[in-house]
């Protein structure tokens, strides 16, 4: 391994803060080589030299100009003058970023080096998790439970969706979390029925509920949950009733999250859609085909997790579910102002995600210390001694 890094620099590090340096990289962090990182691109085109394939991503912006374009109308000679007229492109310092712009605009057909995607590769390999990365993860998920522990006792009318942001920001770090791995939904009331409500500022009423969808990081690795209680601590019939339903649908896709069931996501989203609209029917309403998912139920019901909150992006969920992978389960039910539906679940939105460990034959359910049940749920917020 070969690491670039900043050199020690007195100076510097009296205003940012002390730094490895070379002998740093190999004596702390095992580093086979080290370098100063000024010297990163006279390395990297010495090595580029000794291998016909290069992997990389294209940066994004490269897809505001079609290659096809440019390479009709260009010669070879005017291709690379045009790239260099394109300020974002002198003022890219990487080496390999230059490389791969210079081939995918000017057409370029080197045998010497040939540009391939990398994102796909190194996805495959972020898509089943370590040994080491399921400790972290479960740690993210023990450390974002206990923190929505705090937030529902800590849940009053009159406080602002603002102050319970706060509540779990703090109760996630003072655990050890580094920081929010995104920022969290904190939806009041009808604010619930907007998917990613993130203005967090509205006051909590009294018999209204609250949908919170947050997750601390932890050492790199995200955490993903969403849970929905009463400001009050006490759910009104129409809410138990509808939260019931999200519950079930919850706890039956989670049973499906194992390498035996050879189920993928979208396998257990299109099992999601067929129980909601079951337990839905029992509850009066009478939906027409694809009413569910195009307004009440609009959002799949998970992704892959790791790293990043939406992890490994490119790899479909139609793939399916293998030992060692980690999802969301996040079912949903938003109900509008609408007549169309019973007039005692306008308004209400509920959502319950938890992250899940695919197992061979069994899930793990890493964010089960964060209450679902109703009557967790109530007991918690009533701050009832040895509860948790």
């Amino acid at each position: 391994m070969t690491m670039f890094v900043p050199p020690k620099n007195q100076g510097i590090e009296m205003w940012d803060g002390s730094r490895t340096g070379v002998h740093g990289a190999i004596d702390v962090f095992g580093a086979d080589e080290a370098m100063e990182s000024a010297k990163f691109n006279i390395k990297v085109r010495d090595i580029v030299k000794n291998y016909q394939d290069i992997y990389i991503d294209l940066p994004p912006r490269t897809n505001l100009l079609s290659a096809e374009n440019v390479t009709k109308n260009f010669n070879r000679a005017r291709g690379i003058a045009f790239l260099q007229s394109l300020s974002w492109f002198r003022k890219m310092s990487d080496f390999l970023d230059r490389l791969a712009l210079h081939r995918y605009f000017t057409g370029l057909n080197d045998q010497a080096n040939e540009i391939k995607p990398l994102s796909r590769i190194v996805q495959n390999l972020r898509i089943i998790k370590s040994t080491s990365e399921i400790k972290l993860m479960r740690q993210a998920g023990e450390i974002t439970g206990k923190a929505f522990i705090e937030t529902m006792r800590y849940t009053k009318p009159g406080l602002l969706e603002h102050d319970l942001y706060a509540k779990i920001d703090f109760e996630c770090r003072t655990r050890g979390a580094e920081y929010l791995a995104y920022v969290p939904v904190v939806a009041g009331g009808p604010n619930a029925l907007t998917m990613h409500y993130v203005s967090n500022n509205m006051p909590l009423r009294n018999g209204d509920m609250v949908l919170m969808d947050a997750g601390g990081e932890y050492h790199g690795y995200a955490c993903d949950i969403t849970r929905t209680w009463p400001v009050n601590g006490k759910f009104t019939g129409p809410q138990r009733e509808l939260y019931e339903v999200v519950l079930k649908v919850n706890r039956e896709c989670i049973k499906l999250c194992t390498e035996k069931h050879g189920i993928s996501l979208n396998g257990i989203h299109d099992l999601s859609l067929k129980l909601m609209n079951e337990e839905l029917a029992q509850l009066g309403f009478r939906l027409s085909e694809g009413e569910l998912d195009r307004t009440l139920y609009p959002h799949h019901v998970g992704h892959y997790l790791g790293l990043d909150v939406h992890d490994t992006p490119d790899l479909d969920r139609s793939r399916k579910l293998k030992k060692g992978m980690v999802v969301t389960i996040e079912p949903g039910l938003y109900v509008p102002f609408k007549n169309e539906y019973p007039e005692q679940y306008q308004g209400i939105g509920i959502r319950i995600e938890d992250n899940v460990l695919v197992g061979e034959t069994e899930p793990i359910i890493l964010s089960v210390t964060a209450p679902k049940e109703v009557v967790d749920i109530q007991y918690c917020m009533a701050n009832l001694e040895g509860w948790d």
